[in-house]
């Protein structure tokens, strides 16, 4: 099974699943947003937001690709490019940090590691932005029953299992952060796995060919 992390670009955006692809929870102010959803195509206002950040920003997000086909994506941008931001009980985000807004996992590729590697790739480009930490909010009651859940705002749980720290807890949508050393400092999932499985030995040894000793006369000493 191959997997492969891209950025985000007006071609890849094609490749989010279509409710999210449609969606500007995060991209304009609550009264823009229900003025381009009733307009009946929010999907251009979505372009136009992405092609504005990827323009005098850069990168603004990362998808993961498992044997080809879209698994999960991730989107992010300093809170200036992100009204909605301002919109959270435990607002603002602090200054040294960028924003993730928004993961996603497919169903059938949970469990895989996927959600730590999409957060990596994102902590190894903002690192070379200068950038000092994530944050993002999240839904600390994602998916109870009788309780509306958000899907624009990932599972607080999600955040949790992929290394964020509550920094201003809420009863529904807490203020989570990942300083950018810490998500840096992690091993691959694969180095993990073959370290586990193999004990000392190292990933490097396991891709040398391994040539058969010569032949020798059976001696006793």
């Amino acid at each position: 099974m191959s997997r492969r992390l891209v950025s985000l670009t007006l071609d890849t955006l094609e490749d989010l699943p279509r409710p999210c692809r449609q969606c500007v929870h995060w991209e304009l102010d609550p009264v823009s947003a229900d003025r381009a959803c009733a307009a009946g195509d929010p999907g251009l206002e979505k372009e136009a937001w992405v092609s504005q950040t990827l323009l005098e920003w850069g990168s603004c997000g990362k998808l993961v690709y498992v044997d080809g086909m879209p698994a999960g994506f991730v989107m992010y941008a300093p809170p200036a490019y992100v009204p909605r931001s301002m919109a959270f009980p435990t607002s603002p985000v602090s200054a040294d940090a960028a924003l993730l807004t928004t993961a996603h996992v497919v169903p059938a590729f949970a469990g895989g590691g996927l959600g730590r590697m999409l957060v990596q790739g994102v902590a190894r480009d903002l690192t070379k932005r200068g950038i000092k930490a994530i944050e993002a909010f999240g839904d600390a009651k994602f998916g109870d029953d009788g309780d509306r859940a958000d899907g624009c705002v990932a599972p607080a749980d999600f955040f949790l299992s992929v290394g964020f720290k509550t920094v201003r807890p809420h009863p529904r949508y807490p203020r989570l952060r990942l300083e950018l050393r810490t998500a840096l400092s992690w091993k691959s999932d694969v180095e993990y796995a073959l370290e586990k499985l193999l004990g000392s030995m190292s990933p490097e040894t396991l891709l040398r060919p391994v040539r058969p000793a010569p032949a020798t006369s059976s001696t006793v000493s």
